[in-house]
């Protein structure tokens, strides 16, 4: 099931579940994962793209085995807001993936976050050969961080 809107996501969420963050690039699948409270996001791994199936059948073993409530998915606006062929292209994946599975799936404007997660890295001294194996997670950590974000806003609110 897919849901635009991140408070019907919040409404479909199983309780207590854990939550993937994903960061879909041409190359690479980001994964980061947050804790069963839905309050904190960790960088989990990168998934080198194959095909389809063989992507899909990973992201469904990471669901399987860490008991996962749904899916986060970046979606790669244009600065101006508007969609481009990378945002139509993370909506085929997402509908291709609800084909597979029952888990609500979500999506969260990323524009920004692979910068975001670039600077944190450099902050941190990470070298350039390390930075390039988990850029792509930490940025899907970053997403996912700020979806959870709303999702304790969402849970707050009067």
């Amino acid at each position: 099931m897919i849901l635009e809107k991140i408070d019907a996501l919040a409404a479909a969420l199983p309780p207590g579940r854990a939550v993937a963050g994903l960061d879909l690039g041409e190359k690479t699948i980001g994964v980061a994962v947050s804790d069963r409270m839905l309050s904190v996001a960790s960088p989990l791994e990168t998934i080198r793209r194959r095909k389809f199936g063989l992507d899909a059948a990973r992201l469904l073993e990471i669901a399987r085995t860490r008991e996962l409530g749904g899916f986060i998915l970046g979606l790669p606006y244009n600065m101006d807001g508007s969609e481009g062929p990378r945002c139509q292209s993370t909506r085929a994946f997402a509908r291709n993936l609800s084909r597979l599975t029952d888990l609500p799936i979500g999506f969260w404007d990323e524009r920004l976050s692979t910068v975001a997660a670039e600077r944190a890295l450099l902050e941190a001294d990470t070298s350039r050969k390390r930075r390039s194996e988990v850029i792509d997670h930490v940025a899907a950590a970053y997403i996912l961080q700020g979806a959870l974000d709303r999702l304790r806003h969402l849970r707050n609110a009067p």
